[in-house]
């Protein structure tokens, strides 16, 4: 990571098989279980597309002025072990981020590190100002990954 961009990462040791994490987190039609966003806006507009789940699969959203728009596209799909996501938001700025899942398991249990790499555009340079990206990106995250543990249970 150079100077001029910007990375978040949390980390999670879910109770759960890893296959089972993984296939929440490679299948953007079961991130209604544990994504941070799904709930910032009741009214979102979602759209499924490409492939069914894996490398290929595309969702979009379009919402209020805080869920914003944007697009997910899975990349790489290494299963059990890792999903690599190009993130693009459109609002309420543009960016393009990748977004990485890696999944290793050990006495039953999964750890997660979920990891997020952009450019420092000037539009998150000014908003670094306020606040870090760690700091914005990463309470999502670590609410996330909470409620990932909670659906990888079920």
């Amino acid at each position: 990571m150079g100077k001029n961009e910007y990375e978040v990462e949390r980390e999670a040791t879910i109770p759960a098989s890893r296959q089972a994490v993984f296939d929440r987190v490679v299948d953007f039609h079961r991130w209604s279980e544990w994504s941070p966003w799904e709930d910032i806006d009741p009214a979102m507009h979602r759209t499924f597309s490409g492939t069914e789940s894996g490398v290929g699969a595309i969702y979009e959203w379009s919402g209020n002025r805080k869920a914003g728009a944007g697009r997910m596209e899975i990349t790489g799909a290494d299963t059990p072990s890792r999903v690599e996501i190009a993130l693009q938001f459109l609002k309420p700025f543009k960016a393009s981020n990748t977004t990485t899942f890696e999944l290793l398991e050990s006495d039953g249990a999964t750890h997660v590190t979920w990891r997020m790499v952009g450019p420092k555009t000037f539009a998150t340079r000014v908003m670094g100002i306020f606040m870090s990206m760690d700091t914005m990106i990463g309470r999502d995250f670590e609410k996330g990954l909470a409620q990932l543990t909670e659906a990888a249970q079920t």
